[in-house]
């Protein structure tokens, strides 16, 4: 396997684990807790416009999720997945150490580092956006020349 396969596939590999990730917390958002049920919740934690912040967490990490696992629109969902998790960090976490069992920012640092990656290089070459929409590639055209 080529050095240019595999970041193919170690973006795909990654790709599709932090996109069932979110989606599982978008999932939760709507089915388990309900959207009014996460709206309450995100009011009791602070989160600015709580309805409207729980409408967005939702639909972007259960949609975005979706979307990176398939590799469609990836810089631009994963730009979206990133502002979630910085409110989440910002909101919520930061104050509350590294570890996520005291209710730190572990999992948002890493799941915005992650998709700050995605925005950068793309959805690589095995994904609905190499086969669509051939502009979008730009990431994986610029990082394969270095």
């Amino acid at each position: 396997m080529n050095n240019a396969t595999l970041r193919d596939v170690i973006i795909l590999v990654t790709r599709v684990a932090v996109g069932i990730v979110f989606i599982a917390h978008g999932w939760q958002k709507v089915d388990e807790w309900g959207l009014d049920g996460t709206s309450a919740a995100f009011d009791q934690m602070g989160v600015p416009l709580p309805t409207l912040s729980a409408w967005f967490a939702a639909i972007v990490e259960l949609v975005g999720g979706a979307a990176l696992v398939l590799g469609a629109a990836v810089p631009v969902v994963a730009l979206l997945l990133a502002v979630d998790m910085l409110g989440a960090f910002i909101i919520v976490h930061a104050g509350n150490g590294v570890f996520v069992s005291g209710n730190g920012f572990e999992l948002v640092l890493t799941l915005t580092a992650a998709t700050l990656l995605f925005a950068v290089l793309g959805a690589g070459k095995y994904s609905v956006d190499h086969l669509v929409a051939p502009r979008l590639r730009l990431g994986s055209r610029r990082t394969a020349s270095v």
